[in-house]
């Protein structure tokens, strides 16, 4: 059975596709077989990404490690079940196809909450939730007190990944491991650093999630994009000399990795 690795949350900006092509090229650029689903059928941000990296391997003449793309099959309405739903069929079909060849599936969810994101998080052995260093996405989790200090109680995304454990535990599934990004920890801003990592370590003994560090704010992701690139792939595509802020943002990498304790992976990059 293929380890699924669920990046989500509900709101957009996080840095959830970003996030989900680096974890899915580092497993593949470790050996692995990875395939790669976007749930965000509007958008399809990891989709492109993952366009943009095969054209321009096409286009150089080269052969990089990279996670296997699919999009969602279609389905026949005429074919559902009495009360059945057509994401819930056209995301456990893909799921079926790429489970047997698959080490790991790694599933975009987009940022916002719809059917094919539920159903996609009651799927998941890791779920990874990248939040921007902010009580602005705090909020997506739980309501603090005007001081950041007491936590009023869960909110809305934390709510649907309780409602897809319960799901796992009816279904006999092992429990979810849930970790929290905390994206673009600027150095700056130290108050509102420390009011954060208080109040996430208090709402992770209550609601059952681990927190790691994720990325910071980097012109390179933005510049990767185009050409479909993780930093991974710098030293293959001619870049000889890596600047402090790209030695960095691999050793972001790398940590992140590890944090996520996957089932048979060594980090050796």
């Amino acid at each position: 059975m293929a380890h699924i690795i669920v990046v989500g949350n509900e709101k957009g900006g996080a840095g959830k596709s970003t996030m989900s092509m680096h974890v899915a090229t580092a497993l593949a650029r470790l050996g692995h077989t990875v395939s790669a689903l976007d749930l965000d059928l509007r958008q399809k941000t990891f989709g492109r990404y993952a366009a943009n990296r095969s054209a321009f391997l096409k286009k150089s003449g080269l052969e990089l490690p990279s996670p296997h793309y699919h999009d969602l099959p279609e389905v026949d309405p005429e074919s559902l079940g009495p009360g059945e739903n057509v994401y819930d069929r056209r995301l456990s079909e893909a799921v079926a196809m790429l489970e047997p060849d698959s080490d790991f599936i790694v599933i975009d969810c987009p940022g916002s909450h719809t059917r094919l994101s539920q159903v996609a998080h009651s799927l998941a052995d890791t779920l990874v939730t990248p939040l921007n260093d902010s009580f602005v996405d705090f909020d997506l989790l739980a309501h603090v007190d005007d001081d950041g200090k007491k936590i009023l109680g869960p909110s809305v995304y934390s709510e649907m990944v309780w409602n897809a454990r319960q799901l796992r535990a009816q279904a006999g599934l092992a429990p979810i491991d849930w970790i929290v990004l905390r994206n673009r920890m600027g150095a700056q801003q130290m108050v509102n650093k420390e009011k954060m990592g208080r109040a996430l370590e208090l709402l992770a003994k209550r609601i059952g999630f681990r927190t790691a560090p994720g990325f910071n704010e980097r012109v390179i992701f933005r510049e990767l994009f185009p050409r479909g690139l993780t930093l991974l792939d710098l030293k293959d595509v001619g870049v000889k000399q890596l600047n402090i802020s790209n030695v960095a943002a691999r050793q972001e990498l790398r940590d992140l990795i590890k944090s996520l304790r996957l089932p048979g992976v060594e980090v050796t990059f």
